[in-house]
């Protein structure tokens, strides 16, 4: 197992669906260009910052093929993740 595993805050394209009251809710996201994830559920969205990465906004606890993330809507039209590198 390794311990060196570090957290970075990456920056996500997202499929967004507006409802006619204004409501958000992302459908799909990208990571720098690659394969479109599809958000399986969204659990829980709440106001949050996020304390391993820095930054705040919306965070909506997300599962996409099994894995529970947190994505962040930043409110200036940015979204992220807190991604695991090693």
């Amino acid at each position: 197992m390794n311990n060196n595993l570090m957290i970075e805050k990456t920056y996500v394209d997202v499929i967004v669906k507006h409802d006619k009251y204004g409501n958000a809710r992302p459908i799909s996201l990208s990571i720098e260009g690659s394969k479109l994830y599809n958000i399986d559920k969204i659990k829980y969205k709440c106001r949050a910052a996020s304390l391993k990465v820095g930054g705040n906004g919306v965070r909506y606890t997300i599962v996409i093929e099994g894995k529970i993330l947190f994505l962040y809507d930043e409110e200036n039209g940015k979204w992220f993740i807190e991604s695991s590198i090693i």
